[in-house]
């Protein structure tokens, strides 16, 4: 994973992520739920989380 930044739009049911890498390209794009962007994010490493 790549990922330098990471865009969420939020929604009722679902959340988009769009991640870019450090030359703003598209890196990965997913459409989540709570509980699956829990985990998401509970697997980034330490330097990208907030």
């Amino acid at each position: 994973m790549n990922v330098k930044r990471i865009g969420i739009d939020l929604a009722k049911q679902v959340f988009q992520l769009h991640g870019v890498d450090q030359f703003g390209k598209a890196s990965e794009r997913k459409k989540l739920n709570r509980t699956q962007m829990h985990g998401y994010f509970k697997q980034l490493p330490l330097i990208l989380r907030p």
